[in-house]
C-alpha cells in the first residue's frame, strides 16, 4: 500500500473526527450530545461546535476530488514519491484547515483550503 493509498483512508476518516470533537466535548447536562437524534443535536450548535460541524461537512465535499486525483495519478503511473507528497501535502492542509476552523481563523482558513485544492488539483497532472 503506497503512502498516497493511507492517505486516502486518512482523508475519509478527518470529516468524523472533526465533528467528533463537538460530540465528545464536555457540555453541561441539558445540551448533552443526544445519540437518538445526533442531526437535529449538531444542528443547534453555534460557536466552535457549529463550526466543527461545518468542517467536516468541507471534509466530505473535498474528498471525491482528492480520492479521484490519488488514483488518476497512480492509474497513469506517475511517480510515486511525488504523488505521495502531494497526498501528505494535502493531508497536512486539512489537518490546519480543521484547526483555523475550529479557531475561527476565517481568511488563512480559506488560503489554506486552496493549498488543499491546488494539491487535489496537481494529482492529475502527475501521469503528463
Amino acid at each position: 500500500m503506497t503512502i498516497a493509498s493511507i492517505c486516502i483512508i486518512v482523508a475519509a476518516v478527518l470529516p468524523i473526527l472533526s465533528v467528533g470533537l463537538a460530540k465528545v466535548a464536555p457540555v453541561s447536562r441539558p445540551e448533552r450530545y443526544d445519540n437518538h437524534n445526533p442531526r437535529a443535536w449538531i444542528a443547534k450548535q453555534t460557536g466552535w461546535k457549529a463550526r466543527a460541524n461545518a468542517a467536516q461537512s468541507n471534509g466530505f465535499e473535498a474528498l471525491p476530488l482528492f480520492i479521484a486525483g490519488v488514483l488518476a495519478a497512480q492509474q497513469m503511473h506517475a511517480d510515486q514519491a511525488m504523488v505521495d507528497k502531494l497526498a501528505m501535502a494535502f493531508i497536512a492542509a486539512r489537518l490546519v484547515y480543521v484547526a483555523l476552523y475550529l479557531a475561527d481563523v476565517a481568511a488563512l482558513r480559506t488560503a489554506v483550503w486552496g493549498v488543499g485544492l491546488a494539491c487535489s488539483i496537481a494529482l492529475f497532472f502527475q501521469g503528463a
